[in-house]
């Protein structure tokens, strides 16, 4: 989630200089061919049955294609600050989809939980500060609109990665190995994305890329589709869903960190307070249940 943070952050420095679909086809590609070795079937894996293909597609359409474009273009209209805010409700998002999808409880303090993310990302809307805008020089495809618009989006990269937190677990549950998982949905993510930044690319200069962002390019393919995926899956194999809700916190803190330190961003006291809201929220959702509040492991 630190890593997921740093390239949230570092990302609306890509956006500056790469049309978005160009962007993420490029990620998707560089990743492909880090990650060729991962496709081979372990002697222990079971083959991939239509539900598991499906729930691929769905991992890889939400957690990386569509959350890679609502991620970039809401980074872009925003800030990073506001991209690590939004963030924020992310385990509140994901006890919600528990509810919903997998049929868990859904007690007081979840639903506590939510309403401080929400106010959260209200603060949020309201704290702008002269930086909050988009910056100048960004390409025809990342150019800047208005800030409502672009948080929207940010909440939409939202909603996708508490998706891809709550179908990751069903499918390190189906016995595939965490790094097949991560070169599959890499592939799928590639595939969806190949027409447009195909498109991109033909009408794009490569001549104006200068070397420092092919290096923060190939960090944030790397860090994107392969480090972060298999780190996450390998440790969703030994964690309950809810519980790694916990340490998305990191992700918000990361972003917020990079947007302040590395591109000189406004952190005032409402950014201060639209996070510690959602702070809150995340501790109301992942804090351990008392005793009595607990399942009895006999039931």
């Amino acid at each position: 989630m630190t890593l997921v943070g740093s390239y949230v952050g570092l990302s609306r420095l890509l956006v500056a200089v790469f049309p978005v679909f160009l962007l993420a086809w490029l990620r998707f590609g560089i990743a492909a061919v880090a990650m060729g070795p991962w496709l081979r079937r372990g002697a222990d894996e079971p083959r991939l049955d239509v539900p598991t293909q499906r729930l691929l597609f769905l991992e890889s359409l939400l957690g990386n294609f569509l959350f890679s474009v609502f991620m970039l273009y809401g980074v872009a209209m925003t800030s990073a600050v506001a991209a690590g805010v939004t963030m924020s409700g992310i385990p509140a998002a994901v006890a919600l989809m528990s509810r919903v999808f997998l049929g868990e409880r859904l007690n007081g303090r979840i639903v506590a939980a939510i309403g401080c993310a929400v106010g959260g990302m209200a603060l949020l809307a309201l704290a702008r500060t002269p930086g909050d805008g988009a910056a100048a020089g960004h390409t025809a495809a990342a150019a800047a609109g208005p800030v409502w618009l672009g948080q929207l989006l940010l909440v939409a990269a939202m909603l996708c990665e508490a998706s891809y937190v709550v179908i990751g677990k069903r499918l390190t549950s189906a016995g595939i190995a965490p790094r097949r998982i991560s070169a599959l949905i890499n592939l799928w993510g590639l595939a969806l994305v190949t027409p447009l930044g195909l498109w991109q690319a033909w009408h794009f200069d490569f001549s104006q890329v200068r070397l420092p962002t092919w290096g923060l390019l190939l960090f944030y393919a790397l860090a994107a589709s392969m480090w972060t995926v298999w780190l996450w899956m390998r440790g969703l194999q030994r964690v309950p869903a809810q519980k790694a809700g916990v340490f998305t916190v990191m992700l918000p803190v990361s972003a917020a960190t990079v947007g302040v330190l590395a591109l000189g961003e406004p952190f005032g006291g409402g950014h201060l307070a639209a996070l510690g809201l959602s702070l809150a929220g995340l501790l109301l959702a992942t804090w351990p249940a008392s005793p009595k509040d607990r399942p009895d492991p006999r039931a």
